[in-house]
Protein backbone atom coordinates (compact mmCIF):
# COMPACT_ATOMS: atom_id res chain seq x y z
CA UNK A 1 0.00 0.00 0.00
CA UNK A 2 1.59 3.28 -1.20
CA UNK A 3 -0.05 5.25 1.80
CA UNK A 4 1.05 4.48 5.09
CA UNK A 5 -1.47 4.88 7.45
CA UNK A 6 -1.31 6.30 11.20
CA UNK A 7 -3.90 6.25 14.04
CA UNK A 8 -4.78 9.93 15.03
CA UNK A 9 -4.92 10.81 19.27
CA UNK A 10 -8.96 11.40 18.66
CA UNK A 11 -9.71 8.08 17.04
CA UNK A 12 -8.00 6.31 20.68
CA UNK A 13 -10.61 8.33 22.92
CA UNK A 14 -8.12 8.74 26.17
CA UNK A 15 -6.12 6.06 25.61
CA UNK A 16 -2.53 6.16 27.30
CA UNK A 17 0.11 7.39 24.78
CA UNK A 18 2.31 3.84 25.34
CA UNK A 19 -1.03 1.70 24.67
CA UNK A 20 -1.81 4.08 21.39
CA UNK A 21 1.26 3.41 20.18
CA UNK A 22 1.22 -0.12 20.34
CA UNK A 23 -1.91 -0.41 18.97
CA UNK A 24 -0.81 1.32 15.94
CA UNK A 25 2.18 -0.69 15.62
CA UNK A 26 0.47 -3.82 15.91
CA UNK A 27 -1.86 -2.52 13.51
CA UNK A 28 0.77 -2.46 11.19
CA UNK A 29 0.22 1.30 11.46
CA UNK A 30 3.49 3.40 11.32
CA UNK A 31 2.46 6.68 12.81
CA UNK A 32 -0.21 8.25 15.62
CA UNK A 33 -0.67 11.92 16.63
CA UNK A 34 -0.19 12.97 20.04
CA UNK A 35 -1.08 15.55 22.49
CA UNK A 36 0.47 16.29 26.18
CA UNK A 37 -2.34 15.48 28.24
CA UNK A 38 -5.57 13.55 28.12
CA UNK A 39 -8.32 14.50 26.48
CA UNK A 40 -11.44 15.62 28.14
CA UNK A 41 -13.42 12.71 27.30
CA UNK A 42 -12.53 8.96 28.59
CA UNK A 43 -15.79 6.85 27.51
CA UNK A 44 -13.24 3.69 27.87
CA UNK A 45 -12.30 5.08 31.59
CA UNK A 46 -8.60 5.13 31.13
CA UNK A 47 -6.67 6.11 33.27
CA UNK A 48 -5.42 9.40 33.58
CA UNK A 49 -2.08 10.49 31.74
CA UNK A 50 0.01 13.61 31.34
CA UNK A 51 3.10 13.85 29.56
CA UNK A 52 4.02 16.78 30.70
CA UNK A 53 4.14 16.00 34.41
CA UNK A 54 5.36 12.51 34.22
CA UNK A 55 9.09 12.11 32.81
CA UNK A 56 9.09 8.07 33.38
CA UNK A 57 5.72 8.23 31.22
CA UNK A 58 7.91 10.61 28.49
CA UNK A 59 11.01 8.03 28.83
CA UNK A 60 8.71 5.04 28.27
CA UNK A 61 6.94 5.98 25.59
CA UNK A 62 10.23 6.80 23.67
CA UNK A 63 11.34 3.52 24.48
CA UNK A 64 8.03 2.02 23.02
CA UNK A 65 8.20 4.15 19.64
CA UNK A 66 12.02 3.04 18.62
CA UNK A 67 11.45 -0.23 19.57
CA UNK A 68 8.02 -0.49 17.65
CA UNK A 69 8.70 1.84 14.86
CA UNK A 70 6.17 4.17 15.57
CA UNK A 71 6.60 8.30 15.00
CA UNK A 72 5.24 11.34 16.23
CA UNK A 73 3.62 12.44 13.03
CA UNK A 74 1.75 15.62 14.36
CA UNK A 75 1.99 17.32 17.85
CA UNK A 76 -1.36 18.10 18.79
CA UNK A 77 -2.64 20.53 21.41
CA UNK A 78 -1.38 23.92 20.04
CA UNK A 79 -3.69 25.84 18.69
CA UNK A 80 -3.65 29.54 18.48
CA UNK A 81 -6.15 31.15 21.43
CA UNK A 82 -7.16 34.52 22.44
CA UNK A 83 -5.90 34.13 26.07
CA UNK A 84 -2.40 32.46 25.03
CA UNK A 85 0.57 33.94 23.32
CA UNK A 86 2.67 31.70 21.03
CA UNK A 87 5.46 32.21 23.67
CA UNK A 88 3.82 30.33 26.29
CA UNK A 89 4.01 27.25 24.38
CA UNK A 90 7.73 27.17 24.40
CA UNK A 91 8.15 24.15 27.29
CA UNK A 92 5.57 22.20 25.34
CA UNK A 93 7.21 22.42 22.11
CA UNK A 94 10.55 21.74 23.85
CA UNK A 95 8.39 18.23 25.28
CA UNK A 96 7.67 17.11 21.78
CA UNK A 97 10.91 17.78 20.25
CA UNK A 98 12.32 15.39 23.34
CA UNK A 99 9.66 12.65 21.90
CA UNK A 100 10.53 13.07 18.17
CA UNK A 101 7.67 14.95 16.73
CA UNK A 102 7.98 15.58 13.07
CA UNK A 103 5.33 18.28 13.20
CA UNK A 104 3.42 20.34 14.78
CA UNK A 105 -0.12 21.15 13.93
CA UNK A 106 -1.91 24.33 14.45
CA UNK A 107 -5.67 25.21 14.46
CA UNK A 108 -7.35 28.76 15.44
CA UNK A 109 -10.85 28.58 16.88
CA UNK A 110 -12.19 31.93 15.94
CA UNK A 111 -9.29 34.24 16.66
CA UNK A 112 -9.30 37.59 15.05
CA UNK A 113 -7.61 36.83 11.42
CA UNK A 114 -4.31 39.27 11.96
CA UNK A 115 -3.64 38.10 15.44
CA UNK A 116 -4.12 34.44 14.55
CA UNK A 117 -1.27 35.36 11.39
CA UNK A 118 0.92 36.26 13.74
CA UNK A 119 0.43 33.98 16.32
CA UNK A 120 1.24 31.12 13.84
CA UNK A 121 3.66 32.58 12.64
CA UNK A 122 5.66 32.57 15.79
CA UNK A 123 4.85 29.09 16.28
CA UNK A 124 5.91 28.47 13.17
CA UNK A 125 9.63 29.79 13.73
CA UNK A 126 9.37 28.01 17.74
CA UNK A 127 8.96 25.22 15.65
CA UNK A 128 11.76 25.06 13.18
CA UNK A 129 14.01 26.12 15.80
CA UNK A 130 13.20 22.62 17.13
CA UNK A 131 13.66 20.84 14.51
CA UNK A 132 10.13 20.60 13.66
CA UNK A 133 8.09 21.39 10.88
CA UNK A 134 4.52 22.90 10.99
CA UNK A 135 1.26 23.15 9.76
CA UNK A 136 -1.97 24.81 9.71
CA UNK A 137 -5.50 23.01 9.91
CA UNK A 138 -8.48 24.44 8.36
CA UNK A 139 -12.49 24.15 9.20
CA UNK A 140 -15.30 25.50 7.76
CA UNK A 141 -15.69 26.96 11.54
CA UNK A 142 -12.38 28.16 12.16
CA UNK A 143 -10.64 31.36 11.23
CA UNK A 144 -9.28 29.71 8.16
CA UNK A 145 -12.25 28.01 6.78
CA UNK A 146 -10.85 26.66 3.69
CA UNK A 147 -7.76 25.41 1.66
CA UNK A 148 -7.88 28.64 0.12
CA UNK A 149 -7.90 30.69 3.16
CA UNK A 150 -5.30 27.95 4.79
CA UNK A 151 -2.88 28.49 1.79
CA UNK A 152 -3.25 32.32 2.37
CA UNK A 153 -1.67 32.31 5.87
CA UNK A 154 1.35 29.06 4.57
CA UNK A 155 2.35 32.51 2.44
CA UNK A 156 2.38 34.47 5.02
CA UNK A 157 4.46 32.91 7.06
CA UNK A 158 6.48 31.54 3.71
CA UNK A 159 5.86 28.50 2.13
CA UNK A 160 9.33 26.65 3.25
CA UNK A 161 8.33 27.06 6.48
CA UNK A 162 4.34 26.23 6.34
CA UNK A 163 2.56 23.51 5.19
CA UNK A 164 -1.17 22.80 5.36
CA UNK A 165 -2.93 19.59 7.05
CA UNK A 166 -5.72 18.18 5.06
CA UNK A 167 -8.43 16.74 6.82
CA UNK A 168 -11.03 14.68 4.52
CA UNK A 169 -14.18 15.89 6.65
CA UNK A 170 -13.35 19.03 6.73
CA UNK A 171 -12.01 20.04 2.95
CA UNK A 172 -15.00 18.59 1.31
CA UNK A 173 -17.14 20.51 3.81
CA UNK A 174 -15.38 23.60 3.19
CA UNK A 175 -15.94 23.04 -0.62
CA UNK A 176 -13.11 21.36 -1.41
CA UNK A 177 -12.53 18.99 -4.72
CA UNK A 178 -10.10 16.44 -5.83
CA UNK A 179 -9.80 18.31 -8.54
CA UNK A 180 -7.66 21.16 -6.37
CA UNK A 181 -5.89 18.08 -4.55
CA UNK A 182 -4.23 17.37 -7.51
CA UNK A 183 -3.17 20.71 -8.51
CA UNK A 184 -1.87 21.56 -5.03
CA UNK A 185 1.79 21.69 -4.62
CA UNK A 186 2.94 18.48 -2.74
CA UNK A 187 5.37 20.57 -1.02
CA UNK A 188 2.48 22.27 0.52
CA UNK A 189 0.95 19.11 2.39
CA UNK A 190 2.07 18.37 5.30
CA UNK A 191 -0.04 15.55 6.98
CA UNK A 192 -3.73 14.68 5.87
CA UNK A 193 -6.36 13.13 8.12
CA UNK A 194 -8.38 10.72 6.93
CA UNK A 195 -12.54 10.05 7.66
CA UNK A 196 -15.86 9.47 6.51
CA UNK A 197 -18.91 11.25 6.35
CA UNK A 198 -22.22 12.54 5.11
CA UNK A 199 -21.66 15.43 2.05
CA UNK A 200 -24.06 17.56 4.22
CA UNK A 201 -24.05 18.49 7.41
CA UNK A 202 -27.04 17.76 10.19
CA UNK A 203 -26.75 19.90 13.11
CA UNK A 204 -23.74 21.96 14.96
CA UNK A 205 -20.94 21.10 13.22
CA UNK A 206 -18.16 20.89 15.99
CA UNK A 207 -20.42 17.78 17.63
CA UNK A 208 -20.59 15.80 14.45
CA UNK A 209 -16.72 16.74 13.42
CA UNK A 210 -16.43 14.67 17.08
CA UNK A 211 -19.16 12.73 17.62
CA UNK A 212 -20.47 11.67 13.58
CA UNK A 213 -17.45 10.61 11.84
CA UNK A 214 -17.29 7.64 9.93
CA UNK A 215 -15.38 4.71 8.74
CA UNK A 216 -13.68 5.21 5.23
CA UNK A 217 -15.93 3.62 2.58
CA UNK A 218 -19.00 4.25 4.89
CA UNK A 219 -20.01 7.51 4.19
CA UNK A 220 -20.41 9.78 1.19
CA UNK A 221 -17.16 11.58 0.54
CA UNK A 222 -15.16 10.64 -2.76
CA UNK A 223 -12.41 9.14 -0.18
CA UNK A 224 -10.88 6.74 -2.75
CA UNK A 225 -10.10 10.07 -4.88
CA UNK A 226 -8.84 12.08 -2.69
CA UNK A 227 -6.38 9.84 -1.68
CA UNK A 228 -4.79 8.88 -5.77
CA UNK A 229 -5.03 12.29 -6.15
CA UNK A 230 -2.54 12.95 -2.97
CA UNK A 231 1.46 12.46 -3.04
CA UNK A 232 2.12 8.98 -3.35
CA UNK A 233 3.30 8.12 0.27
CA UNK A 234 1.33 10.26 2.03
CA UNK A 235 0.69 9.27 5.56
CA UNK A 236 -2.83 9.13 6.66
CA UNK A 237 -3.65 9.84 9.94
CA UNK A 238 -6.90 7.84 10.52
CA UNK A 239 -9.28 10.47 12.41
CA UNK A 240 -12.64 8.14 13.57
CA UNK A 241 -13.35 9.25 17.10
CA UNK A 242 -16.46 6.00 17.32
CA UNK A 243 -17.94 7.32 20.45
CA UNK A 244 -21.34 5.48 19.98
CA UNK A 245 -19.08 2.25 19.84
CA UNK A 246 -16.49 3.20 22.81
CA UNK A 247 -20.13 4.43 25.12
CA UNK A 248 -21.36 0.84 24.79
CA UNK A 249 -18.19 -0.96 25.91
CA UNK A 250 -17.04 -2.14 22.21
CA UNK A 251 -13.09 -2.82 23.18
CA UNK A 252 -11.42 -0.36 21.44
CA UNK A 253 -8.84 -2.23 19.87
CA UNK A 254 -11.48 -3.71 17.90
CA UNK A 255 -13.04 -1.04 16.58
CA UNK A 256 -9.76 0.59 15.88
CA UNK A 257 -8.57 -2.61 13.87
CA UNK A 258 -12.12 -2.49 12.03
CA UNK A 259 -11.18 0.57 11.03
CA UNK A 260 -7.46 0.33 10.08
CA UNK A 261 -9.24 -2.72 7.87
CA UNK A 262 -11.82 -0.58 5.88
CA UNK A 263 -9.91 1.82 5.23
CA UNK A 264 -7.25 -1.02 4.14
CA UNK A 265 -9.69 -2.22 2.01
CA UNK A 266 -11.29 1.06 0.24
CA UNK A 267 -7.81 1.80 -0.61
CA UNK A 268 -6.67 -1.21 -2.12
Amino acid sequence: MPHPLGIELLTVLGMGPVEHVTLAADLGCRAVSMGLSQLPFNPHGYPAWSLREDAGLRRELTAVMRERGIVISIAEGLGVSAEIDASERASDMDLFAELGALRVNSVDMGVERERALDQLARLSEMARERGMEFSIEFCPVFTFRNLGEALEAVRYIGEGDATVLIDSMHFFRSGGTVRQIAELDPALIGHVQLCDAPRKGRGDYMQEAMRARMIPGEGELPLREFVDALPRGQTLGLEVPLFAEAEEGRPARDYVSEIVTKTRELLA
